[in-house]
């Protein structure tokens, strides 16, 4: 194990400093400084290797946290991302965007602070790619079936990088310009910079995998067409259709939804011209939303030049502590400051929005809102409550309903769930022969470690159905709900 007392000498909870302020809101580099190798290391340290490590169920990877712990601390960084890309291709994404569940499920967190793992792992993988430790990995032979993964956010990505590996020839599809989804348009660079989506998709490169931008299934091309070009193919197409807020004054110019506004900013972050940009600069913004989505914006909006940024939920503030709901070792839903917080604005709870409020030419110049109360269930607005927020620009970030069916249904023929997501059994398969899927649009909008690990099952499944059994990683079965979530 790590250092056997070290949560015992190492009692606090140590996390790299973050940019000030005033300097990191003047561009879009990443918040955290690169952190300091001795305080990683007692970190690590605090690891009690503990019988039952309820991290592992915490996280849906099954990542051997307390292994590479130990191995950290040693200062054997080299087996410390072996045993790290064992059970997680993209340690790099996980470690910087995961809300880590894996925290909450420690067993040190019951009465000490839980120990830094997503630090530790973010370190590990960002010190191997500086020492050259992450070479490409090409497969010893070639099984001459073909697979195609349509959608290059983590889901398609790790099930590409599976099946190359597994000897297939896999080409991933993608309708940007550019590869990643979500990744690499839907996180601002101040959370996650490019550079190390860049340096993934060129390893996976190097062993193999095809990769094909700027191509529209469905469109460029028919899903048939696809099905018939290929053994396989797997939908990794993410849940994209946002959820909408239908209450008057919704089509006026300025209201949008969250993830418009941050596709524009990644492109022009990325040096692209994007014409007629959504800019918040010297605008009153809201934010609709408090979750991960809405922080992004709320930082977008800093880093833009907003007069002022108010971000609005329509449920109660969460608290600080666990609630009695949800005991250790579930992820709690708690009050959360994250980085784009720190940075301004002002955050209101138990707030419904009514209507959107137009100016003398039609644009929106503010919002009416009214407090919220809790009728039979129903989050509703408290008659004679109303107030009006100024507002210049409004951006929606309500979260995800489910896949765009239209192309999937129509073409493909596959069947949906009740809640709009496309129908799979615990193999990740669909009703349509050879025609597999994995991530967000099978399970439903959820965390970048699901989309990783069902992208890794669902690999595993693809190559069962294209040679008759398979060496990789065993898949959790399509039905499985982390305990923690």
């Amino acid at each position: 194990m790590a250092d056997p007392k070290g949560f015992l000498k190492t009692t606090e909870r140590e996390l790299p400093k973050r940019r000030p302020v005033p300097v990191r809101i003047m561009d879009f580099k990443e918040v955290y400084e690169q952190g300091d190798p001795a305080q990683l290391r007692r970190q690590a340290g605090r690891c009690m290797d503990c019988g039952i490590p309820f991290c592992h169920q915490g996280c849906p990877l099954g990542n051997l946290i307390p292994e590479w712990n130990d191995l950290m601390w040693r200062g054997e960084g080299r087996a410390a991302i072996e045993r790290l890309h064992a059970t997680n291709n993209f340690p790099e994404f996980t470690g910087r965007l995961c809300p880590a569940p894996c925290e909450s499920s420690c067993v040190l967190g019951i009465n000490q602070p839980a120990v830094t793992i997503k630090q530790v792992e973010v370190s590990i993988v960002d010190q191997a790619f500086s020492n050259g430790w992450v070479q490409p990995h090409p497969p010893g032979r070639l099984t001459g079936k073909t697979v195609a993964v349509v959608g290059s956010g983590p889901a398609g990505l790790a099930a590409a990088q599976q099946l190359t590996r597994a000897g297939h020839t896999v080409a991933v599809y993608e309708r940007d310009d550019r590869i990643g989804g979500l990744l690499r348009y839907g996180i601002p660079d101040f959370k996650m910079e490019k550079r190390h989506l860049d340096q993934r998709i060129a390893q996976m490169t190097a062993e193999g995998t095809r990769f094909r931008a700027g191509v529209d299934i469905g469109t460029d091309i028919s899903w048939d067409a696809l099905r018939e070009r290929y053994d396989a193919v797997i939908i990794a197409t993410g849940a994209m259709v946002p959820r909408d807020l239908p209450i008057p004054g919704r089509d006026l110019p300025g209201v949008h939804f969250a993830m418009e506004y941050l596709v524009q900013s990644n492109h022009a972050v990325a040096g692209d011209t994007v014409p007629e940009q959504i800019d918040a600069s010297g605008k009153h913004v809201v934010v609709l939303g408090g979750g991960d989505t809405g922080a992004d914006c709320i930082g977008t909006a800093h880093r833009q030049g907003a007069l002022s940024v108010t971000n609005l939920a329509i449920g109660k503030k969460p608290g600080i502590a666990r609630p009695d709901s949800q005991p250790w070792p579930m992820h709690p839903n708690l009050f959360e400051v994250q980085t784009a917080h720190e940075e301004g604005g002002t955050r209101q709870y138990l707030a419904s929005t009514v209507e959107f409020v137009s100016n003398d030419v039609g644009e929106v110049r503010a919002i009416r809102v009214a407090e919220t109360e809790y009728l039979d269930g129903r989050r509703v607005p408290k008659a004679g409550t109303e107030r009006e927020i100024p507002a210049d620009l409004v951006l929606l970030a309500l979260g995800f309903t489910g896949p765009e069916s239209q192309d999937l249904s129509g073409q493909l023929g596959t069947s949906f769930t009740q809640r709009g997501n496309v129908e799979r059994d615990d193999a990740y398969a669909t009703n349509v022969p050879g025609v597999f899927v994995a991530g967000d649009a099978g399970r439903g909008q959820s965390l970048i470690v699901w989309a990783i690990a069902e992208g890794r099952a669902a690999a595993s499944s693809v190559d069962r159905y294209l040679e008759g059994e398979t060496h990789l990683p065993s898949p959790i079965p399509a039905s499985a709900q982390a305990i923690s979530i």
